[in-house]
């Protein structure tokens, strides 16, 4: 797209948008938008971004945690979490992702009530501002939908505004099959409003209402708190649920040209207030449908690579890469500018929905078999008239304590096999501060709010954290050192750039491999990985090393020797072999 003005650019994803408009109608809410974020309409119209190669480097990762994930009596939550960010983490991570800090009803944050003001039981700005001058800050966008109890809802139910025009209501006759959901609840929710009972469209559940973006107020509304937001000093936006924003009966409702065209346009807003922040979405769907937010280099700077956790649990149940190895040789290179967001545990549980296409229906089946035998929950969706599996919910550590050949004396060395394997891969990495404590399943909070993704939401006394990573013998202790030596070798890697190259090496089922070279060619690294209980020999033959170049093994420091033929992979063990 091309124009001299921002205010030109603005105005075109507005037509794109709501292409039926008045021209004059378009423009005033060209003008508010600009206003909402700061912006001065005559401003030159700069790039998307694409111009610039590297946002990131190898010294990047993500923590992911809630404000309370690590609490203490009579302190505020996120005080007790920087400290634990300074204290154990400072120089591990770059940056953070605080899940949703904002007051809300339900989903643990993510019904928002006020999206402008921070949950009082966490803390207050200046905590969110301290996070951020220390990390880069990561804050959830939760654009999708609102909580049933927000004040805007409440105005709606009144008829006044703000909130009288902002919510979907539709006649429960319609035919809305069609639509796509990640929930067995109804779709349409009953309420009572001034002009009688209504019907709003509920896509996650009856507390979280979906907001209607047919009308262009509330794309003046969230630029305001986008504009808020990065005033408090928050730099990556999570675009939560983004895919489901925009509603067209008799589609599926996902993925809308409209959609893709909204985070266009907050591409374009946010690269004019803060060039240095970026865009990630949030698409927990098959595999090509998630790649499509990169759009042409124009959309999300990062998306979630969601298929990665599914596939890294069914490779180490069955000792077997071969699926992992398949898909990754159908990833394309992410467009310059934009990379993959990695991760293997979150907040939510390991989604299912990203494999469809990739695993079979069987061997989906096994591995929700195979968590369940391992006591986690299985959360179901409603697909064509049937329930079927959605998520899997599982604190990680306890999802690997055993594979499909039952229980072993395997389980930490799998879970650092794991991450150990994600580090190696294109993208930058994100770490669930539960994995990164080697935190199991939480069934006393599971009982309490009768949640199931509750079981991998732990809250950790920092006392009783303290003690534990005091302890040598604690897995919590023995994560976290591996990991932190994992980071603070990878970081120092111009091969693990997150757009680095990336090629697939062909060696069996049993050992994954990837090859990466840094961007000015100036290393090469080799990433293998065993991925089952046995010992595994591999053939430095097969994984083409050059004979002339001397190479050594990060993970371990030891060199290889000229005439080394082969190296020797003991059960879930990782080898990193660059050039000297």
């Amino acid at each position: 797209m091309s124009c001299f003005s921002l205010r030109a650019r603005v105005e075109e994803h507005l037509r794109q948008i709501y292409g039926a408009r008045e021209t004059q109608e378009l423009e005033a809410i060209t003008d508010r938008l600009l206003s909402a974020m700061g912006l001065r309409a005559e401003a030159p119209c700069l790039g998307q971004g694409v111009e610039q190669p590297s946002q990131w480097s190898a010294a990047d990762a993500y923590l992911i945690s809630y404000g309370d994930s690590i609490y203490r009596e009579g302190e505020k939550p996120l005080h007790s979490l920087y400290r634990f960010l300074k204290q154990e983490l400072d120089g591990v991570v770059s940056a953070v992702h605080l899940l949703p800090f904002f007051p809300y009803t339900s989903d643990d944050g993510f019904a928002v009530m006020d999206f402008t003001s921070v949950n009082q039981t966490l803390g207050d700005w200046e905590d969110i501002e301290a996070i951020a001058g220390d990390f880069v800050l990561m804050a959830d966008l939760v654009i999708n939908h609102i909580s049933s109890r927000s004040a805007w809802f409440e105005n709606f139910q009144a008829g006044v505004d703000p909130g009288r025009d902002y919510f979907i209501c539709r006649d429960p006759a319609e035919d809305l099959s069609r639509v796509v959901r990640p929930r067995a609840s109804e779709l349409l929710r009953e309420v009572q409003t001034v002009a009688g009972p209504r019907h709003v469209w509920c896509t996650f559940g009856p507390d979280q209402v979906d907001l209607d973006f047919s009308n262009p107020e509330l794309l003046v509304e969230f630029a305001r708190i986008v504009h808020l937001y990065l005033q408090r000093g928050v730099r990556v936006f999570r675009l939560d649920a983004i895919a489901f924003l925009w509603k067209q009966v008799g589609s599926d409702c996902l993925h809308r040209p409209q959609t893709h065209e909204i985070v266009r346009l907050l591409r374009t807003l946010v690269l004019h207030a803060e060039p240095a922040a970026l865009l990630v979405t949030e698409t927990n769907v098959p595999s090509r449908e998630n790649l499509s937010y990169f759009g042409n280099g124009n959309e999300a700077h990062m998306v979630y690579n969601f298929p990665l956790p599914p596939l890294l649990l069914h490779t180490l149940y069955a000792g077997d890469c071969h699926a992992l190895s398949e898909w990754l040789m159908s990833m394309p290179a992410p467009p310059l500018g934009s990379t993959y967001f990695n991760f293997i545990a979150s907040h939510d549980g390991i989604g299912l929905r990203p494999v469809e296409g990739i695993l079979s229906e069987l061997e989906r089946d096994r591995m929700v078999a195979m968590v369940e035998q391992l006591g986690g929950r299985v959360s179901v969706r409603k697909l064509e008239g049937r329930v079927v599996p959605y998520e899997l919910n599982i604190s990680l550590f306890d999802a690997l304590s055993a594979s499909y050949q039952g229980s072993d004396p395997w389980q930490q060395a799998r879970f650092l096999c794991a991450h150990c394997l994600m580090l190696a891969l294109q993208g930058v990495p994100a770490f669930y501060i539960h994995s990164l404590l080697a935190t199991p399943n939480d069934y006393e909070r599971l009982l309490h709010t009768g949640n199931a993704r509750s079981i991998n939401r732990h809250r950790w006394s920092a006392d009783r954290l303290a003690e534990a990573l005091e302890n040598s013998q604690s897995p919590q202790r023995q994560v976290l050192e591996a990991m932190r030596s994992l980071l603070a070798i990878r970081r120092q890697q111009p091969a693990l750039h997150p757009n680095a190259s990336q090629y697939v090496l062909q060696l069996g089922s049993e050992v994954f491999g990837v090859w990466r070279q840094s961007l000015g060619q100036h290393q090469t690294l080799f990433a293998l990985t065993n991925v089952t209980d046995r010992v595994q020999c591999v053939s430095l033959h097969s994984v083409n090393l050059d004979a002339a170049v001397e190479w050594r093994e990060l993970l371990s420091g030891v060199r290889l020797a000229p005439d080394q033929a082969s190296i020797e992979l003991q059960p879930y063990q990782s080898v990193w072999l660059s050039s000297l």
